[in-house]
């Protein structure tokens, strides 16, 4: 079952999200020269806000309005994405995010900014990305990004929690 939530935090919370990560000039983005798969060909940058059950980032205390609202018993991995324009529209590699073999693992994708980038699931529903809307999925639903052409980034943040 895929939940597409727009409007998903009140203005108020999504502007301080924006302000302090999405607009803040010393938020902290890192390259990665892969997307999915190690030696995929795919640049783009990350920021890990949670991993191996601890926080990784300062900045996490902004996202607590969306951890709230997702009541997770046990987050697994909370990530930042920023990928870059590209002059047409093709899609990624199709995963899962976890390959922990356990039931209840949720995925949520919440998307910072409005583009022509979608995400495409393996049962052929395609999600745009519009600004404070989240998606929320079963981790085993293989699902992937495109690149988009509309706007200079897509920024994305990929919830993983039981």
């Amino acid at each position: 079952m895929i939940n597409e939530i727009n409007n998903f935090l009140s203005k108020e919370e999504f502007e301080s999200i924006e302000k302090n990560i999405l607009n803040n000039p010393f938020f902290p983005w890192f390259p990665q020269t892969y997307k999915v798969f190690k030696n995929d060909g795919e640049n783009h940058l990350t920021h890990m806000f949670y991993i191996e059950h601890q926080p990784r980032s300062r900045f996490l205390e902004f996202l607590q309005p969306i951890i709230n609202k997702l009541k997770p018993t046990a987050l697994i991995r909370i990530k930042a994405n920023l990928s870059f324009k590209e002059n047409s529209i093709r899609s990624f590699l199709m995963h899962t995010d976890q390959d922990i073999d356990l039931k209840n693992i949720k995925t949520g994708i919440f998307y910072l900014n409005t583009n022509d980038g979608k995400t495409i699931f393996k049962n052929g529903k395609e999600i745009n990305s519009e600004k404070n809307k989240m998606v929320i999925f079963p981790n085993e639903l293989e699902h992937c990004g495109t690149t988009h052409t509309n706007t200079s980034y897509r920024f994305v943040i990929n919830f993983n929690w039981f």
